[in-house]
């Protein structure tokens, strides 16, 4: 006769077994193979490749349109990044009591529910240069001397889409804030305020600590996003003009379909991934470094 304690585990582990299955079948297979790829000329359609060695990764890097790829990545990255205090203070004003808190709630994260691709279509027609909203807007405020080629011009075209890639996303991580904000036990804040703590005080020492754990998903999810950018340069400019707006997965996944070369596109996904790893751990290392250097002030 089993004891409680071995039912327990008994069902945690059968509980288990299917999504260990399923992450090790539909992560970890695809993932080595991905890696195994990479080190192949594989066009796609062969039945069979070649062992390049580090081939395609010597091209990687020397291959001056996928640095540029990367560089417009780091507007949408920079972008995001300057944006999460702003997520944050709005989503602490959403926490206090406002009035007609629940409406701007719904407001906030209603462009994240909304489809990409029609998103994407819908600012393509905001910025268009004929008959553009935006454009007539600015004409509306005399300030038509303003208008640009706003999906054309090289020099704004990645701050456009940065931006709208901003108005999609920032309601989800303040969403995301608002919960974990709502998380934190009220007995403390109250107690808190007892002590005399004013607002930045209780913001500071009690909610941002409470936190931390959706502060580093939400700087994870903002690398993660940045480097994966996809639908919105798609649709609103396919990467143009040139290579001026297209990302790195944009490019990786033109290296593979347009361009047949499975190999190096796997060896721009394998470097994706160890990418997003690299500058999580990094970023995660200043940003602790500079609360536990405030504490200690």
């Amino acid at each position: 006769m089993k004891t409680l304690k071995q039912q327990r585990q008994l069902f945690i582990g059968v509980c288990l077994i299917v999504p260990t299955l399923l992450l090790i079948g539909f992560v970890m297979v695809p993932a080595l193979d991905l890696i195994r790829m990479s080190f192949t000329d594989w066009d796609g359609l062969s039945p069979t490749s070649n062992f390049i060695k580090l081939d395609n990764y010597i091209s990687m890097f020397h291959n001056p349109d996928l640095w540029q790829s990367l560089s417009n990545n780091a507007v949408y990255f920079f972008a995001h990044l300057c944006m999460i205090p702003v997520e944050l203070a709005f989503a602490v004003l959403l926490n206090s009591k406002l009035r007609a808190a629940g409406f701007y709630k719904t407001m906030v994260f209603l462009p994240y529910i909304i489809n990409g691709v029609a998103i994407a279509y819908a600012f393509s027609y905001f910025f268009s240069p004929v008959n553009g909203a935006f454009d007539g807007i600015l004409n509306a405020l005399h300030l038509g001397m303003l208008s640009r080629s706003w999906l054309s011009d090289p020099t704004i075209v990645n701050f456009v889409l940065a931006f709208v890639s901003l108005w999609r996303y920032s309601g989800y991580h303040v969403i995301l804030f608002l919960a974990a904000l709502q998380s934190v036990s009220q007995d403390i804040q109250e107690a808190a305020v007892i002590d005399g703590a004013n607002t930045w005080q209780m913001f500071r020492h009690i909610q941002i600590p409470s936190i931390m754990l959706m502060v580093d998903f939400v700087l994870f999810d903002n690398i993660r996003g940045a480097l994966q950018v996809f639908d919105i340069p798609f649709v609103m400019t396919a990467g143009g003009p040139g290579y001026a707006s297209s990302t790195f997965t944009l490019y990786t996944i033109n290296t593979a379909f347009q361009f047949s070369n499975f190999g190096l596109a796997s060896t721009m996904a394998v470097a994706i991934m160890v990418m997003i790893v690299v500058i999580y751990l990094i970023q995660n290392k200043i940003i602790h470094g500079l609360i536990l250097k405030e504490d200690k002030d």
